[in-house]
Formats: structure tokens, sequence, C-alpha cells
């Protein structure tokens, strides 16, 4: 064990060693590693001892994947041993490498301390979870939505609200560019889903028209070669459709439900978004008291643990983007953002996180919360369950039990401070606050859904 220096602000640096044994078996392998790859006048490759390798080109040539062998466990060693919450990616230096082994340096930055608020007695919202009839309406309207069906329309010309099947070709100074070009494309007369005034230009034409479409590009617009400039769309009006929605009856009932009448299908739809209300209620109120506990709670969060956020976030929303058959980079370009301007966009929420987990921690380990190895069990008969692996395997990964721990350490701080919360009715003004924040964040997914749209047209 060595002595752990604190160099910064929840900054550390400590020094530890491998010894000579240990390190040779690191020359070893990185012998066997690169010796097929080293020239040796009178040896075939990989034939030439490791002597005569090291006697013409130096031990030197080994070193580095000789080091790269035996820090991952001489380092996770040294953590344990000095009993360091490691927060970021080490800076690893070599201190000294001769006869008697190597010495490491090592700098990370460490959890930092929390000082808490009083997190007994906090006040939360109670929120009416009982479902209002426009909140019925607008589930009876979706199951009709979804029943509806499309009708060909042969007497009139494209009207607002209208679905229109076209072709399209777009040129920029009559020449075709990338993407510009469509076939049977079913258009949503006033969704606004193309550019400008696309979908007002095709009002008033009939079946079979060839309509010459002029627009201009946004200046932000996510292809930079595109943004700000004229473009012409040669359009094909080739059928107009219309959505015919049917009307709410007991027959509607009786042919696409379990149901005998309207009652009884909207009594259904009414159990089911109060058991959808709970759920949200309780999710609201976990957040609401995560912030309050947040806002009393004091601690300095190293950047580094802020930007470890960021990257996973960024990584998750990668995945779910190929997920949809869309990479990364595409929906950035039909955005207009980048890499870097995502990462800003993220720092804010990833910084309330991050001390969101900090000080759930601390309230755990104010009092004294532990997690039996039965709660972790559970935990890995989980995952066994959904991916097929067996649970005493998943039991022998270090990272997962770690993980899984300071998750159910925080799960229960959270309960602890939910039971000693005290409900309170919110006023006019705050009801209206939430619902404004709703209604944004709709109009910022709705946003980010039309985006995809475009990226995978």
């Amino acid at each position: 064990m060595s002595a752990v220096e604190t160099i910064d602000k929840n900054k550390v640096k400590f020094t530890f060693s491998v010894d000579a044994e240990t390190f040779e078996t690191g020359m070893d392998y990185s012998y066997k590693k690169n010796r097929n790859s080293i020239n040796i006048q009178g040896f075939r490759k990989g034939k030439a001892p490791r002597k005569l390798i090291e006697a013409q080109y130096g031990k030197a040539i080994f070193y580095d994947d000789a080091i790269n062998y035996v820090l991952p466990e001489a380092y996770e060693k040294a953590v344990e041993e000095n009993n360091i919450e490691v927060v970021s990616k080490p800076e690893i230096d070599v201190v000294s490498l001769d006869e008697k082994g190597v010495v490491f340096s090592a700098e990370v930055f460490v959890k930092p301390e929390v000082k808490l608020g009083d997190y007994k007695g906090l006040i939360y919202e109670k929120r009416d979870v009982n479902p209002t009839d426009e909140e019925i309406d607008a589930e009876v309207n979706k199951e009709l939505e979804k029943a509806s069906r499309l009708v060909t329309v042969t007497d009139r010309p494209v009207q607002n609200g209208d679905i229109a099947t076209i072709d399209f070709k777009g040129y920029v100074d009559d020449v075709a560019f990338e993407g510009g070009e469509g076939k049977d494309y079913e258009l949503n007369i006033g969704s606004h889903t193309f550019i400008d005034n696309f979908e007002d230009q095709l009002v008033g034409h009939s079946t079979g028209d060839d309509v010459t479409v002029n627009v201009t590009f946004p200046e932000d617009y996510g292809q930079k070669d595109l943004a700000g400039k004229p473009a012409k769309f040669e359009v094909t009006i080739k059928a107009i459709k219309v959505k015919e929605v049917p009307e709410l009856t007991d027959e509607f009932v009786q042919d696409t439900s379990e149901f005998e009448n309207i009652k009884d299908y909207k009594n259904d739809i009414c159990g089911k978004l109060l058991a959808q209300n709970i759920q949200k209620a309780d999710a609201a109120k976990e957040e609401e008291l995560i912030n309050k506990l947040t806002e009393i709670s004091e601690v300095d969060i190293p950047q580094a643990m802020i930007d470890s956020d960021v990257d996973m976030k960024i990584q998750d929303y990668a995945f779910q983007l190929q997920q949809q058959g869309l990479s990364l980079d595409m929906y950035l370009q039909y955005m207009g953002q980048t890499v870097d301007s995502m990462k800003e966009a993220y720092k804010p929420l990833s910084e309330k996180h991050v001390k969101a987990r900090l000080v759930l921690e601390a309230v755990a380990k104010a009092e004294g919360l532990t997690v039996s190895d039965e709660d972790i069990k559970a935990e890995a008969e989980k995952v066994s369950k959904s991916y097929g692996v067996e649970t005493e395997q998943i039991m022998k990964s270090p990272d997962f039990i770690k993980t899984v721990k300071e998750d159910l350490l925080r799960q229960k701080a959270l309960k602890l401070i939910e039971e000693n919360a005290v409900e309170e009715k919110a006023s006019k003004k705050e009801k209206k606050e939430a619902k404004k924040e709703a209604k944004d964040e709709a109009k910022k997914e709705k946003k980010e859904a039309k985006a995809k749209a475009k990226a995978e047209k």
C-alpha cells in the first residue's frame, strides 16, 4: 500500500508497483505476442530466442505490451488497498522500470463528499390520478384512429387533411440532389412534414396532375450543401385519399373488443388510465423529491463524472437510433447538430443526474443501509431470465455486483425519503407550470420524431 496524495479538489495521486517476477511474466507474454513480427537474420519469423531479440533491439522492444499486461491487475489491487472510490479514467505514468520491477503513478478523480440537507420531511405535490373525461375521450379517439381506413377520392382536388400519394424529384440549380427523390410517397397534407410551403402548393391540384413546387431550404437545414438554397420539385399526384374514422357505437365496441357496450368499454379504458396515472404520479413524486433533495444538498462534482455520464447518454441514444436503422451521424446531420453541440446540450441533465446519484448514495451511507447477497442474487436471476445466462455466471462478475449494489442502495435511500415525505396539494400556479412543462416536452419529442422520420427517408 502507498500513501495517497491529494493534488486537487477531488483528485488524488498514488503510486504502486509490480515486482520483477510479475513483470517477467509480462515480458514473456509480450515476446510471444510480438516474435512473429520481428526479423532476426538466420531465424525464421517467430523462432528467434527472446534473449537474442533483446540483445539486438534492446529489452524496451517488449516493454509496452508487458506493461499493458501487468498494469490492470496491479492498478485494481492498488485502488482496493487504498480504499479509493474512483470516478474517472486514471492518468497513469511509469515512474521507474529496472531490475526490481516497475513503479507506476496514477492520478484519478474520486467521489466527492456530499453535505446533505434535511432529507426527512420533504414536501411533495399530491397528484390527482383519477382519469378526466378528456383523457378517456382521447384514448377512445386513439382506438377509433387505429380502426380508420383510407378511402380514395376521385371527384375533387387535394385539400388540407388529405393524404396524397406522390412521386417527386428535387433540383437545386437544375441539378437533381441526393435524397430528393421519392416514389409512391404518402404525404399528409398540412402535417408540415416537408419543408417550407411544399404541401400548400399541392392543394387544389387533382389526381394525375404534374405540379412544379418551389421552396427554399431553411438556413439551418441539416444538409449543409442545401441549407438556404432555393429548390424546385417536380411532383406527380398519383392518388388522393382521406381517412375515414368510425363512430363510437355499441357495434364498434363489439367488433373491436371483448365488451358489449360503450359504457363497459369506457370503464375498461378508465381503469387502464388509472393504472397509468398512478404509475406516472409515483414517477413524478420520485423526481420531485430527488430534485428537492439535490437543491438542499451541497456537492462539488468533478467534471470528469459529468463528462462520463454525457458520453454514456450519447452511446445509449446512438444505440436506440441504431435499433431504428438510423446512425447517430445521420440524425445529427438532419438536426443540424454536432457531437460537441449534443454533449453541451446533455451537460445540464448529466450534472443533475450525477448529483442525484451522489446525494442518494450519501443518504444510504448516513442511514447505514445495506444490500444483502440475496438482493443481488435476485437481480442476477432477473438478468438470467432476460438474457438466458446462468445466474451463477452473472454472480461471478465483480462489475455486475458493484453496479447492482450501488443501484439497490440508491433505491433503498429513495424509498426511505419517500416514507418520510409529506404530501401537499399543488397550487394552481404550480399545476399551470407543470402543464406547460409537459407541453414543452411533448413539442420536443415531436420535433425529434420528425427529424428521425426525415432522416429515414
